[in-house]
């Protein structure tokens, strides 16, 4: 599929359409190896006069030790005809599998980062971390630690500076 670049906030729509299904986060690992992990929140905006895409990742998943390593990361936005492959990548770890083969993903090689996006998927980021921090337990009001972080596995929030955006011609 043919895409090209555009503005980070051209198609934020379909961003936030696609997020209760599920965004393709991807990363590699310590063997230069391609992973695409389900993520359901996520947000662009403006921080730091910077376009950013913020991801958050918890330290268990297989993605937080690819992301620490490599340091950048594409944000990839599913079509509904990819709703199984969606499903598998956020029910599978890259520690058993290989998603992109599992898939039948065709890796993207990025223009600014090292993470290559998904050629399936319409619209792409390329996102190179500016800062990382962990989530402050004691700061979260008892609703959502209790609901989301029961088991005590709190996320990483990942602000990737987005160095490129591009989508499909046909969306």
């Amino acid at each position: 599929m043919q895409k090209n670049e555009m503005h980070f906030t051209e198609h934020f729509d379909r961003f936030c359409s696609a997020l209760p299904s599920g965004l393709l986060l991807v990363s590699l690992d310590e063997d230069g190896r391609p992973n695409a992990m389900t993520i359901g929140w996520a947000t662009l905006g403006i921080i730091w006069r910077r376009p950013i895409c913020a991801v958050l990742v918890r330290p268990s998943r297989y993605t937080y030790g690819c992301m620490e390593a490599t340091g950048d990361f594409t944000v990839n936005v599913p079509t509904e005809e990819l709703a199984n492959e969606v499903a598998l990548c956020g029910s599978k770890s890259g520690r058993d599998l290989d998603k992109f083969a599992e898939c039948g993903f065709t890796a993207t090689e990025s223009s600014h980062v090292k993470s290559p996006g998904i050629a399936e998927c319409v619209i792409t980021y390329e996102c190179s971390v500016v800062q990382k921090n962990d989530v402050v337990p004691e700061h979260f009001i008892p609703d959502i630690d209790d609901s989301f972080y029961a088991s005590g596995d709190y996320h990483r929030v990942y602000f990737g500076e987005i160095k490129a955006a591009w989508a499909a011609e046909d969306i």
